[in-house]
């Protein structure tokens, strides 16, 4: 072999070690990085930590119960035996106090009223006729002209005639007020709700003509078990949902003092405007304002409903997911009362708690 050929071997020679020695470099490296890679777990989620906020939340009792006038105005005669004449008033009209309703026919009370005028003159000339006698005879007894029994009856018949004339003027009052009594008009402004007179029916004493809703008002009476029931205070506000909708805002009135016997439960009278679009008879569900009392509240979002139960995920110091069960109260303005399993001070994720598992890592929003 020569020496260029030995050269040329030599330098394929070491060709091949530094291209060996680089492979063996390079193995050690790639399986430091596989293990570094394997060391570190992906990151599940990205996710946000909220802490529970105290809020002072007013309470609420829910209840149904139906919608009725306040108070009911039943318009009937109070003279009797008088034919209908007229009927002013439509069902649904809003009626003004002392507006004219019923108009009873008045032709045998106006005769009525001119006999006792006639009977009250006919008594006031007797009444001045036996004044005059007694006068006249009272005057001649000075001088001792008339016999003591003769004085007593001109004394007599004049008591007599003032009596008769005080009894024919209540006669003439008692007919002044029946001529009154056949124009029946409306004790308080209302709303007709009802109309049962017809007009040629000859009415009795307390035959029912009108019904009204007085002053319009109506109310909502929500039933109320005992416990429930001591919880409710006159003044607190109400909000009652109609049929059809509308949100009515009311304010309770009265608490009933008492419970039923067949049911066990009271009412609460809740007052609503008297614009209110509500009409008496609907049945109807609502709520009534308690005091406010403080609890915990967080996000709704960051309270995951599963299997029935709720659940919130705390983030451990290696950022690890850990569910943790609560107990749920009242929801507001989205977010909701945790009335056990959390306290003030831990914080969990705020959203997206659907997505993790127990043991999930994830990446904390604006940690570096």
């Amino acid at each position: 072999m020569t020496k260029i050929q030995r050269n040329i071997l030599l330098g394929a020679l070491l060709a091949a070690a530094l291209v060996a020695a680089a492979l063996l470099l390079r193995k050690p490296s790639g399986s430091a990085a596989t293990s570094a890679a394997a060391a570190t777990p992906a990151s599940a989620l990205t996710v946000e930590l909220v802490a529970p906020e105290p809020r002072d939340w007013p309470q609420s009792l829910r209840a149904s119960g139906a919608v009725a006038a306040w108070e009911e105005i039943v318009i009937s005669p109070e003279v009797g035996g008088l034919r209908i004449a007229e009927l002013s008033a439509t069902i649904g009209q809003r009626v003004a106090k002392g507006q004219l309703l019923v108009r009873l026919a008045d032709d045998t009370v106006r005769a009525e009223l001119a006999k006792q005028e006639a009977l009250v003159a006919q008594a006031e000339a007797s009444l001045q006729q036996a004044a005059g006698n007694l006068k006249r005879a009272q005057a001649i007894d000075v001088a001792g002209a008339i016999a003591p029994q003769k004085l007593d009856e001109y004394q007599a018949t004049e008591a007599s005639a003032r009596a008769s004339l005080a009894s024919v003027r209540a006669d003439l009052q008692s007919a002044r007020l029946k001529l009154a009594q056949t124009r029946i008009v409306a004790p308080d402004a209302g709303i007709v709700s009802a109309k049962s007179g017809i007009v040629g029916n000859v009415a009795s004493v307390g035959t029912e003509l009108y019904r009204l809703i007085r002053q319009g008002r109506i109310e909502w009476r929500a039933e109320l078990d005992a416990q429930q029931l001591a919880a409710v205070r006159e003044g607190q506000a109400a909000r009652v949902e109609i049929p059809g909708g509308a949100v009515v805002e009311g304010q309770v009135r009265l608490v009933s003092p008492t419970l039923s016997t067949s049911t066990g439960r009271g009412i609460a009278y809740v007052r609503l405007g008297a614009d209110a679009p509500a009409r008496a008879g609907v049945f109807a569900a609502g709520t009534i304002e308690l005091p406010a009392s403080r609890g915990l509240t967080l996000p709704e979002a960051a309270v995951v409903l599963r299997d029935g139960r709720s659940y919130v995920h705390l983030v451990d110091a290696e950022r690890k997911v850990a569910s943790r069960a609560v107990t749920t109260g009242r929801r507001r303005d989205g977010r909701v009362e945790i009335t056990a399993g959390l306290d003030a001070a831990t914080r969990v994720v705020a959203k997206g708690g659907a997505f993790l598992s127990d043991g999930a890592v994830v990446t904390l929003a604006g940690a570096h």
